[in-house]
């Protein structure tokens, strides 16, 4: 058997050189070119059994050689590499039919791994590119955290997987579950967002699945639901883990079956969407705490996606800053620059509003402060402003009532300006109530004389609320 050739073009001397040592102690042989022409020759000319290439090069930009070499030699796989770490990159790469894409600096024994499986797999087994012009980049960030995203969102562009993606509040988990929707094969479909903990948990059936007239006391038309409203496109879930029991059954089915039927009817209706759910909480928590259906989240954690909270990729503020900055001149606001010590202390600051938090403050002080750079001495009242309201020094919230407020500014928010639906006050206090009652049962093993002596309700009473609030309670309990 005849030993593999890998043709590399890079114009920096130093990656060639660690490459052909990689690769050749891997037991390949190594060809290697520091600009775009001489790979298209060797290609051209039949040689070589993979290519691995840079983006940007001397003579021509390596992105834009791919769909020749795919077009000339389609079993020819192609690997990119680059430092211009972005999801555009990723995605660009994807798009144009690349095996895969490393980001620079990349980790070798990875690199040689890639290779190996590139070359072992059969040229059926290759998804087909997708052909995606992408004028703006909808997540910002080259932290190595990040990259893995970006590649995971590449990745999954020519396939319906369902997704789960989990983070902190405020850490843009919508904004990957639309990146996963615009470069996708249903981009041309709708987006269709529904926040589970908006939605009155008695309505979020006929929400997801519509009703028929008549259904029930004022349905007075037929209505169509969340499902058909994403017909050929994508469903986002936002906030899952607050899904009713009932609801939960219904959406397994859906998934199980690709079928549904409305709130009323009794015709089932094909779902055509791709689903892509999201938290903030631990639903395996929940599923401890019956809160949450286990058949369920392994259904909808085919494809599992961590977006980690800014205190974890603190690299990524600066790029982060100059964005948002940039984004205010676009809606109307003055041109501002932050002083590198400004950005240096934001760097340090713990955000546990993630990036939604970053943002607003920085809208914030360009709008409130006249100065054209922004200096240290104004991040330094902002955050201590910030955390007078948030958190204390250890990172815990300060009160509950500080907890809750910000949970609150959230919930309007996200409503970006519009007032919420009816019936606030109950469901802020049932939401309350649920976490309330369902942990003071864990803490007493069940036992619900214990939990009513704790939290001070007539014995009566808790059974009825937990029948009320769908609170699972274990087997045996009293």
């Amino acid at each position: 058997m005849s030993t593999a050739t890998v043709l590399v073009a890079d114009d920096d001397h130093g990656i060639r050189t660690v490459l052909t040592q990689a690769l050749g102690r891997a037991g390949y042989d190594v060809r290697t070119t520091g600009n775009a022409a001489t790979l298209w020759r060797w290609v051209s000319d039949g040689e070589g059994d993979l290519v691995i290439t840079d983006v940007i090069m001397p003579d021509e930009n390596g992105l834009d050689l791919i769909p020749r070499i795919k077009k000339l030699r389609p079993d020819l796989r192609v690997i990119v590499m680059s430092a211009q770490n972005t999801l555009l990159t990723a995605i660009k790469a994807a798009e144009r039919g690349a095996f895969e894409y490393l980001p620079k600096p990349f980790d070798l024994g990875e690199l040689v791994a890639v290779v190996n499986r590139a070359l072992a797999m059969k040229p059926s087994e290759e998804a087909p590119a997708n052909d995606i012009t992408a004028e703006r980049l909808p997540i910002v960030g080259r932290s190595a955290a990040m990259q893995d995203i970006y590649r995971t969102v590449a990745r999954l562009m020519n396939t319906d997987l369902t997704v789960m993606i989990t983070g902190e509040s405020g850490t843009g988990k919508e904004l990957v579950a639309r990146a996963l929707h615009d470069f996708g094969r249903r981009r041309g479909g709708p987006f269709v967002a529904v926040n589970m903990a908006a939605i009155p948990r008695e309505l979020i059936e006929s929400e997801l699945f519509g009703h028929e007239k008549g259904s029930f006391t004022g349905a007075m038309n037929r209505v169509s639901g969340r499902f058909e409203q994403a017909e050929g496109g994508t469903l986002f879930l936002d906030e899952i883990g607050d899904m009713p029991p009932e609801a939960q059954t219904r959406l397994l089915r859906v998934l199980q079956d690709g079928k549904y039927t409305s709130v009323g009817g009794r015709t089932p209706i094909k779902a055509n969407v791709r689903i892509v759910a999201a938290t903030h909480r631990d639903l395996t928590q929940l599923i401890k705490l019956g809160m949450f259906r286990e058949d369920l989240y392994y259904r909808l954690n085919v494809v599992p996606i961590r977006i980690p909270p800014l205190r974890q990729r603190s690299e990524d503020i600066p790029e982060l800053i100059s964005h948002f900055l940039t984004q205010g001149v676009s809606e109307g606001l003055p041109s501002k620059a932050l002083e590198p010590a400004a950005i240096d202390r934001l760097k340090t600051h713990r955000w546990p509003g993630n990036v939604r938090e970053l943002e607003n403050m920085m809208k914030r002080m360009v709008a409130l402060y006249n100065e054209p750079v922004i200096g240290v001495d104004v991040v330094e009242m902002e955050l201590a402003g910030a955390a007078s309201q948030q958190v204390t020094d250890g990172g815990e919230p300060a009160t509950l009532s500080g907890t809750i407020e910000r949970h609150l500014r959230e919930y309007f928010d996200g409503h970006n300006g519009a007032l919420p639906p009816r019936g606030l006050y109950d469901r802020v206090l049932r939401e309350l109530e649920r976490p309330l009652i369902s942990l003071t049962l864990v803490a007493t093993r069940g036992n619900q004389v214990k939990a009513a002596e704790v939290l001070g309700l007539n014995r009566n009473t808790l059974r009825k609320k937990i029948r009320e609030l769908d609170i699972g309670v274990m087997r045996g309990s009293k």
